[in-house]
């Protein structure tokens, strides 16, 4: 037979993985200062004007 599981357990340490992770992704996205925001956007923004540009209809 398989181990008995404490779904409170599981539960709270799936929530615990999941703000880690938000946690993260937060401090890649808030945590650069304005300009190298700004730059990485417009470096995306460029990039996807060319991809753009390069389509074949």
């Amino acid at each position: 037979m398989g181990d008995v599981l404490n779904f409170n357990k599981a539960r709270k340490t799936r929530e615990r993985d999941e703000a880690k992770e938000r946690a993260a992704e937060n401090r890649a996205k808030f945590g650069q200062p304005k300009a190298t925001r700004e730059k990485q956007k417009k470096e995306t923004a460029r990039a996807a004007k060319d991809l753009d540009g390069k389509k074949l209809d």
